[in-house]
């Protein structure tokens, strides 16, 4: 499972083994220990990624393999390739842009995906604007 999460100025994407019900249930479980408000649905994602990146030729050959509607790609502009996600969206504020984003995707896609992540954005965790 990949886990995105967005706060109000940056973006991190994480590869985690469990799966997206037994997270959702976590956090269900803490939110309703401290009293808080959370929002549960399906949703969309989308994120940047250079179109430089050397193993980016795998990842579209792997997308193509595992013909999902998960996940899509498509050239953003002639610099940046946008990835598209469908999965589900965990937040306090429905009415905001933070919160956290899970999909699974097939494990060669995921590991890819955050590979292509890792190379491009590395420890810094902040989507550059393009």
């Amino acid at each position: 499972m990949l886990k995105l999460t967005y706060t109000e100025t940056t973006f991190h994407l994480d590869r985690l083994s469990q799966s997206p019900e037994q997270l959702v249930a976590l956090r269900v479980k803490l939110a309703m220990r401290i009293g808080q408000t959370m929002v549960v649905q399906p949703s969309s994602a989308s994120f940047l990624l250079p179109v430089g990146l050397p193993a980016l030729s795998m990842l579209e050959a792997a997308v193509r393999q595992q013909q999902s509607e998960a996940i899509a790609l498509c050239l953003a502009d002639t610099e940046t390739l946008e990835v598209s996600l469908t999965g589900t969206w965990i937040t306090v504020d429905p009415e905001g842009e933070t919160g956290i984003f899970l999909t699974v995707l097939g494990d060669r896609t995921e590991s890819l995906l955050y590979h292509l992540w890792q190379k491009a954005y590395g420890s810094a965790s902040v989507v550059r604007d393009y």
